[in-house]
Formats: C-alpha cells, structure tokens, sequence
C-alpha cells in the first residue's frame, strides 16, 4: 500500500523534521510512504472571515492538485471519526482488503481544510479532540500509522 501524507507547510524546527524522518523510517518497512507539502498563505490573527475563506482556498487547491484521483482520500479534521490505535488498525485493514492503492491522508494549514478538501474526502479523521498544529498531527499521524502496522503484524511496539 502507498500512503501519502499531502500537507500545508513545511517542516521548520529541526526536532519535528527528526522525529517525523525516524516515523518515515520506521514505516518505509511496512508501505511507500510519499510526504506531499503545499505552500501555505499567509494569515495574520486579523483576517475576516472572507479572508480566512481564501486562504484556506488557495491552500486547498494546493492540496487537490497533490491528490490523485483515485486516491482514498481521509481528511484530518477535528469533527472526524475517531479510532482506538487498535481500531484504526483494522480500518486501514479494511481498506487494504477492499484494494485501496492508495491513501492519501490531508492535513491543512493553520486555519484548517477547504470545504472542497472536505467534499473530496472520502472519510475524515479526528485524531484528537483538541485542536492540534499541523506540525504535531503531522508527527502523530505518522506514529499513529506505525503502530497500526505494528499492531497489525502482533509486533511488539504497541502496549
């Protein structure tokens, strides 16, 4: 399985490009795994609504452009399904058996996702209640990824 990570923003503190690398690694063992970043908009605290709206916008035709169309596509918001690790295990199991190639997981930008993004979704995913920068989902995603695989395999990482 290929899992894409399409994503607004870069990577800047040297400690979460380090520890997302060591995640990358570790999951090169189990799937292709292709970091898609998109540049992100400038937003100062004291935009508009309709401001805000552009920017996630022109930040979500970014990330549609990374998309291919026959991706699975599961967007990263805070009102998505939520999963136990185990859970979360077996959904991307699931998703495997029924010969899903390809997911690509969406993370937006400071302001969130587009509502295109979100209507090109095919499923969205909380990973938390609260809300999370992208840089920190970033690195849970790919933990929370990991120890799927592990999981899934009856490795040892998980507990």
């Amino acid at each position: 399985m290929t899992i894409k990570i399409c994503c607004v923003g870069k990577l800047k503190e040297a400690y979460f490009t380090e520890a997302c690398a060591e995640f990358q690694k570790r999951l090169s063992r189990f799937a292709t795994l292709k970091i898609c970043e998109v540049a992100d908009e400038k937003a100062p605290d004291s935009l508009s609504r309709a401001e805000e709206e552009q920017v996630k916008l022109r930040e979500g035709e970014r990330l549609l452009a990374a998309i291919d169309p026959k991706d699975t596509v599961i967007a990263l918001a805070i009102g998505g399904k939520r999963y136990t690790s185990e859970s979360f295990a077996e959904h991307l199991e699931v998703l495997e058996s029924r010969g899903v190639r390809t997911i690509a997981f969406v993370i937006g930008g400071s302001l969130g996702l587009s509502e295109a993004v979100l209507r090109r979704a095919n499923e969205t995913l909380s990973l938390s209640d609260m809300t999370l920068p992208h840089r920190i989902a970033r690195l849970v995603l790919l933990e929370q990824l990991f120890r799927a695989y592990k999981i899934r395999r009856n490795e040892t990482y998980h507990k």
